[in-house]
């Protein structure tokens, strides 16, 4: 049904926002072939252009950075304190293992005051962000040498399958920068009715920075963005929260927190998901934001902009989950979008 494998390499690969080269120069390997011209630009973003019938250009863009951290402070007995690079649950972070990678990558585990230790009164209190720390078990004279300020740290979890879902750390966004990956396979041998720019887009989980110079410099007149969802189908959700479900297809963007989707490519993507029998739900997300709002805005004039999203359960902790089904009908209708593009009126009525 998918590339597990693949997929799972895509999502173990380190790149926290601002250090996105391993993860960059993995896919300019997997790019060769695929595309026409490859190219990245100061700011880091992996940009892959494939040209088509004519000059119109559509961005496709998939973030390749991950939730991460960055060390800020390393104690005399060596334990490491950080900053988060990104949203984080806190209680999701007791005993789990990351990855500082500094010298060389060094795994550590994020450690808390014992619950044993502690007052009634601070046991009734969340943990917070600036409780945590992290015990690589090394001498502190080693942990000094191996790692320094300033030093990007990654969680260390490895890609399962459970039912027909996979399980892993990153989901957001590695699972749309593999659908990405996977549509421009399916397209290798098709021609494209305009110019195709996918954008690998950094620093996304720190601001959309990316996206944004990415979009200023391409300028596209179309925008399709690809991104992880709240499926929050779990017990105690009333109906009107679960905003996606797991297993129930793509989904379809109309808003979330940073944008209010073109509805002329919403209505583009329900045709094609209706033309070829490709599962689809609706996504309103009240909160939070993607790349398609630096698309939207930061071309000139603005571009028609909309998001293909996965349903994905656990978003911004430890672990992420998502259907296998869901992500096969994510790169189907992303492919179909591509190729139809200029089949669609879009103009305002």
């Amino acid at each position: 049904m998918i590339n597990v494998p693949l997929l799972s390499e895509i999502c173990r690969i380190p790149g926290a926002p601002g250090f996105e080269q391993r993860i960059r120069s993995f896919l300019i390997e997997q790019l060769d072939g695929l595309v026409d011209e490859i190219e990245a630009d100061a700011m880091g973003n992996l940009i892959a252009i494939r040209r088509g019938k004519t000059e119109d250009r559509l961005m496709v863009s998939a973030h390749m950075d991950e939730i991460s951290f960055v060390t800020t402070y390393i104690s005399e007995k060596g334990f490491v304190k950080f900053h988060t690079l990104g949203g984080f649950d806190p209680k999701t972070l007791t005993a789990q293992r990351v990855i500082i990678h500094g010298e060389e990558d060094i795994i550590g585990v994020m450690g808390t005051k014992p619950i044993h230790t502690m007052t009634s009164e601070e046991r009734k209190k969340a943990a917070k962000i600036s409780d945590f720390f992290i015990d690589t078990g090394l001498p502190a004279k080693e942990v000094k040498k191996l790692i320094k300020v300033g030093d990007p740290i990654t969680r260390e979890r490895s890609l399962i399958e459970m039912g027909t879902c996979v399980n892993s750390k990153s989901l957001d966004n590695r699972v749309s920068v593999y659908i990405l990956l996977e549509a421009l396979k399916k397209l290798k041998d098709r021609q494209l009715p305009c110019d195709l720019y996918a954008v690998f887009t950094v620093q996304e989980e720190v601001g959309l920075r990316g996206v944004i110079a990415a979009s200023s410099g391409i300028n596209p007149d179309f925008g399709i963005n690809i991104d992880v969802t709240l499926a929050y189908d779990l017990p105690g959700a009333a109906a009107h929260e679960k905003v996606t479900s797991l297993g129930k297809g793509t989904a379809i963007k109309v808003l979330d927190g940073a944008t209010i989707c073109d509805y002329r490519m919403v209505e583009f993507m329900k045709q094609v998901a209706q033309d070829y029998d490709i599962e689809y739900q609706m996504e309103v997300l009240p909160a939070g934001g993607t790349d398609t709002a630096g698309m939207q805005r930061h071309s000139n004039g603005g571009c028609i902009a909309g998001g293909i999203s996965i349903p994905t359960r656990y978003l911004h902790q430890v672990i992420e989950m998502a259907d296998k089904s869901d992500i096969s009908h994510t790169i189907e209708l992303l492919t179909q979008c591509i190729l139809r593009l200029d089949n669609y009126d879009w103009s305002f009525k």
